[in-house]
């Protein structure tokens, strides 16, 4: 619906005036008919379209994400680990992954935040505007597609930056540089991506510090966000299917109770071990204490951490929540085969092997996957509903317009809207 939107030079629509039978989850209705979600997903899908297919868009924002990544990692590493630590980006989401294989996003937010880890030492090495600019832009993305989650990502950059930005200078011309240089592009591009936030939700909930995820679960939600909440009073709802979910499933699913919390961190475990990692990342567990030793390392392990916890507070996170840790991950992934590769045992090469074979090992689960035909190892993020495709294909043979007229059964699931 966002991506629909945008492409057609919109950023929100009338409501219906018989909005109530197209009442669907993640949407608002008033005081505009629009998407709940930051319009960076949406963007890329929008030009997707324009371009002849929503979904190369997709390809599109996974290729400037492997970019991104090579930039970023190119200023942790030096140049040949660098581009191994893209490689496995690409490999691993570019491909069998649902952030390739659905509309769900994940690589725009990721791009955002290698372009944020990326820049700040560009930042602090050499003080240059462009470095300001894509620190900037960076900072936008994130704002407008994981607004949460970004938000715990460029707190500990914002303190690093601010640390560097005042530190001591004998000579007055560096410091004056710095503000020139550095403090006054960013500044730029911050304002104008506040403006454009306060735009926007002012365009679609008619109140520029109300945003559209926010106004959507006043509306809908009676269930928290975060593990310490609690269920809200019920709401009476317009159809049968909002009352199964939002009164029924997601009040039992999770009702704060400690066996709550260990079942659903277990299943925000699995999910996101699958998505980020795969089994031969765990040859690199020898090498890993050495990375997170590692000096040049102590931003990026405080970012997983911050990232990491913002995710298990969570009662409902799917991997992608996650994406701007992304490039962190994959710098620390690459950090441990480095050091990995320096451990010997009786004189032979054992850490050489354990990073060759972790490299193959994903390569390998790659390749079944492919042979396979499978578009993710979390099947359900990316196969769709066939029933509704198959009428979708049926319909687009039959010339002329339609009108479909639904009417759920009673073993209706809730989840196939």
């Amino acid at each position: 619906l966002l991506g629909d939107t945008l492409a057609h030079g919109r950023l929100t629509n009338p409501p219906h005036p018989m909005w109530m039978s197209f009442e669907s989850f993640h949407i608002n209705w008033f005081p505009t008919y629009c998407s709940k979600y930051p319009p960076g997903q949406g963007a890329v899908l929008a030009l997707g379209e324009l371009l002849g297919l929503p979904w190369i868009g997709v390809i599109l924002s996974v290729a400037a994400m492997c970019a991104a990544m090579l930039w970023m990692l190119q200023a942790w590493l030096p140049p040949k680990w660098a581009l191994l630590g893209a490689a496995l980006v690409a490999a691993k989401f570019g491909i069998a992954n649902y952030w390739m294989n659905s509309y769900w996003g994940g690589a725009v937010a990721a791009t955002g935040g290698a372009l944020v880890l990326g820049a700040m030492p560009r930042v602090v090495a050499r003080a240059g505007t462009r470095d300001a600019l894509l620190l900037g832009l960076g900072l936008a993305v994130l704002a407008n597609t994981r607004p949460y989650e970004g938000l715990l990502f460029s707190v500990p950059v914002g303190v690093c930056f601010f640390w560097w930005l005042a530190g001591t200078t004998k000579c007055a011309a560096i410091a004056r540089t710095r503000m020139t240089r550095v403090l006054a592009p960013l500044a730029v591009v911050l304002l104008l991506t506040l403006v454009f936030m306060g735009y926007y939700n002012w365009r679609l909930t008619g109140n520029a510090l109300l945003f559209p995820h926010v106004l959507n679960t006043q509306t809908y939600r009676t269930t928290g966000l975060f593990l310490w909440d609690h269920a809200k009073p019920l709401i009476h709802y317009h159809n049968q299917q909002f009352e199964d979910f939002y009164n029924d499933w997601e009040r039992e699913n999770y009702q704060s109770t400690w066996p709550d919390v260990w079942r659903v961190s277990g299943e925000k475990l699995i999910r996101s071990g699958s998505t980020y990692f795969w089994w031969g990342a765990l040859l690199l567990l020898p090498g890993l204490p050495f990375a997170v030793r590692d000096g040049k390392m102590r931003l990026p392990v405080l970012l997983f951490l911050l990232g990491a916890a913002g995710f298990f507070v969570l009662i409902w996170s799917m991997p992608h929540y996650a994406a701007p840790t992304t490039c962190v991950v994959f710098l620390l992934l690459v950090q441990a085969i480095r050091h990995l590769r320096t451990i010997r045992l009786s004189g032979r090469p054992l850490g050489m092997a354990l990073s060759c074979a972790a490299v193959c090992l994903l390569a390998v689960e790659v390749g079944f996957a492919v042979t396979n035909h499978s578009c993710d190892l979390l099947g359900w993020t990316c196969q769709g509903d066939p029933s509704r495709a198959a009428i979708q294909e049926k319909l687009s043979h039959t010339p002329g317009k339609h009108l479909i007229l639904v009417r759920y059964g009673e073993d209706h699931n809730i989840h196939d809207e």
